[in-house]
């Protein structure tokens, strides 16, 4: 399956006449819709429609269609209308205004002290009648699905770009890990035997005052608890092992978002303990080189659906 991005846009339009095979036996409505998808990223999906008044009941249906294609962001889906004859003035028919002219004489011989209508009312009046008569719904449904369809391929598009950073940033950390792991067992010793000549050195200016071979001991039970401290290599071991898990998920696909990001977080707390576990100068480089790329990699994680 492919890796989805939660950030894309897609837009569409279409005229006034649907592909619908009822085209011909329903009302046309005259005009021009447009929709606009856009999403960012989002712990949980996020819906937000901004319709027309006239499109306002069509909400439900779109809806249904994100939240079936759709697993996380933060959607806006945007509808607009336009309707050539209420553009401008409207010019008010002489049918119009004859009908005007009889409400209006009736209305008066109800209510004498009603006023007559002012040119604004009758111009309202006409731009209500010019108003599409047609339904929007099968060209809204079929535009949405169009644009949605446009989204996901955006969306599939940016998840792959996603996908093949986070695997050459594996590559990087895999080497990284490669340049420490044959430091672990010399750093060991080399602490063993420098914390050894310290205690022997202590001893000597201490004039002896213990035995010889209890002081040895005690140095070299000192020497392996301080080595065991700094031993990274379990660190090293749950590293490449959560290498090899987001490796797998990369390759997979689907809604693989939430998984990653925890991954990402325990590859961060390697990449700490390992750098306060360091004793040298090379594996401290080693640790601020892994936090770094763990860290461009978390910001990228948190835009996978």
């Amino acid at each position: 399956m492919p890796v989805y991005s939660m950030t894309g846009y897609a837009s569409g339009q279409n005229g006034p006449t649907g592909s619908h095979s009822d085209a011909e036996t329903r009302p046309q409505p005259t005009g021009r819709l447009g929709v606009e998808i856009r999403s960012v990223n989002s712990r949980f999906l996020d819906l937000t429609f901004k319709l027309p008044e006239e499109l306002r009941q069509h909400e439900p249906a779109l809806r249904e269609l994100l939240t079936g294609q759709l697993k996380r962001g933060k959607v806006e889906l945007r509808v607009a209308f336009e309707n050539p004859a209420s553009a401008g003035v409207a010019d008010p028919s002489t049918k119009l205004l004859q009908r005007l002219n009889g409400v209006q004489d009736n209305i008066k011989s109800w209510l004498p002290s009603a006023r007559d209508l002012s040119v604004a009312d009758v111009l309202r009046l006409a731009a209500g009648d010019s108003a599409p008569r047609g339904d929007l719904g099968p060209d809204l449904t079929e535009l949405a699905e169009k644009t949605l369809k446009a989204l996901l391929a955006a969306r599939e598009r940016e998840g792959a770009r996603l996908a093949k950073m986070l695997l050459d940033h594996l590559g990087q950390l895999r080497k990284l890990a490669a340049q420490a792991l044959p430091l672990v067992p010399k750093l060991v010793e080399q602490q063993r035997n420098r914390f050894l000549e310290r205690w022997q050195e202590a001893m000597g200016l201490g004039g002896g005052a213990t035995a010889p071979e209890a002081a040895q001991d005690r140095a070299l039970s000192e020497a392996t608890a301080f080595a065991i401290r700094i031993d990274v290599a379990e660190e090293l071991t749950r590293l490449d092992s959560h290498l090899d898990e987001i490796e797998r998920l990369a390759k997979k696909g689907g809604e693989i978002g939430k998984r990653l990001d925890f991954l990402i977080q325990e590859l961060h707390r390697e990449a700490n303990t390992l750098g306060s576990k360091s004793a040298t100068l090379e594996m401290t480089r080693i640790g601020v080189d892994m936090k770094v790329l763990v860290e461009q990699m978390r910001e990228q994680v948190q835009n996978i659906e």
